[in-house]
């Protein structure tokens, strides 16, 4: 079954900055049909795709994520700021527009040869999902695919993915 996630998306203009046009998914989240056909897309995006653990970044990556796992009977790993989990951790620095960032994960959140895909909210620039990517295959890990429910088809992001099969969701052409 196909949704029309698009709906419940509100554009805002010039925000953060001049020429941007966010992509506002708090009116997604506040509608429970529209929230609960996310969920629903992401677990189709997700059929036939072999896999033991959800993993999703911080903070949005949580929203989906933890869901999607819930229904499908699998775990959910978070990756998260430096400094926020508790556990022996290990890091990926990625590259943004202007600068960089870093995100960590615990180093036993994930077993050696465990099967995982990535759900996010936003693929635009594909700097932090390749960093997870990264992470996961430091860990041994295998991703199998990647979702995420906007992509903003603008940037070269699916190309820092290599061979993992991705899917968006709802696909803008632009910020």
């Amino acid at each position: 079954m196909s949704y029309d996630l698009d709906k419940y998306i509100r554009s805002i203009p010039d925000f953060p900055k001049e020429g941007i046009n966010f992509r506002d998914i708090t009116t997604l989240l506040k509608d429970p049909e529209g929230l609960n056909e996310a969920i629903k897309s992401f677990e189709e995006a997700l059929d036939g795709t072999e896999f033991d653990v959800v993993v999703g970044p911080e903070a949005r990556g949580f929203l989906f994520g933890v869901p999607v796992a819930y229904n499908l009977g699998k775990g959910f790993v978070p990756v998260r700021k430096p400094g926020k989990l508790p556990g022996k951790t290990i890091s990926q620095s990625y590259d943004l527009e202007y600068g960089t960032n870093e995100i960590e994960i615990h180093e036993d959140a994930i077993e050696p040869g465990q099967r995982v895909v990535i759900i996010d909210d936003l693929m635009a620039t594909g700097g932090t999902v390749e960093a997870i990517i990264k992470l996961c295959e430091r860990i041994g890990a295998k991703v199998e695919k990647v979702v995420c429910l906007i992509e903003l088809e603008g940037f070269d992001a699916k190309s820092k993915l290599g061979d993992i099969p991705f899917k968006g969701l709802i696909k803008y052409p632009d910020a």
